[in-house]
């Protein structure tokens, strides 16, 4: 097992950004309003572990084509994810409704690590996760992902409510989206140069 820590960084900035101004963030924020924030950042936690597995496991299989294909799908992941937070989608508006108090470790944690493990399929961070996983490394794509997406959750429940007012998350998403653009180019240019 090699770790590289470039690509944990990597890992980590990119899944960090992404994920900022996921629904899940909110969902994590609501979530905490009405239920014990360790528990849920433990059933998030969890769900985002599960999700990052899936996500280099299918990456570890894209790793297996040939280096210009892999760049090639690499580069359209990223321009993919580029286009998906420079769009300026309106996730922001989902919260979870209702005013209900759960209590108790695992109704918490359950509910939590369902919310999470479902809205997750198919999202930004676990397609670009999957990528990362395909170029930089298993192992470094893995702890840096779930770092970022566990510290998303504990930021959500410990200052969300201080973020939201103070730092515009439009800016956080168009600064994805930026970095995921500059990743797309490099990916091209590396079929042409490498």
């Amino acid at each position: 097992m090699h770790l590289d820590p470039l690509a944990i960084i990597t890992a980590f900035g990119l899944i960090f950004l992404a994920e900022l101004p996921d629904k899940t963030m909110f969902a994590s924020l609501a979530m905490g309003t009405r239920m014990r924030p360790l528990y849920v950042w433990f059933g998030t936690s969890t769900a985002f572990i599960v999700h990052v597995a899936i996500a280099v496991g299918a990456g570890s299989l894209l790793g297996l084509l040939p280096g210009w294909s892999v760049k090639l799908v690499s580069a359209l992941m990223f321009g993919f994810g580029a286009f998906m937070l420079l769009r300026g989608g309106d996730d922001e508006g989902e919260e979870d409704a209702g005013g209900k108090t759960v209590t108790g470790f695992w109704p918490v944690y359950s509910t939590a690590f369902m919310a999470v493990f479902v809205s997750e399929w198919g999202d930004l961070t676990q397609i670009t996760t999957a990528n990362l996983a395909a170029t930089n490394g298993t192992w470094s794509t893995a702890i840096g992902s779930a770092a970022a997406l566990m510290s998303v959750s504990a930021l959500a429940l410990v200052a969300g409510r201080f973020i939201a007012k103070r730092v515009p998350l439009k800016t956080v998403q168009r600064i994805g989206g930026i970095c995921m653009a500059a990743l797309a180019v490099w990916s091209i240019a590396e079929i042409f140069t490498g």
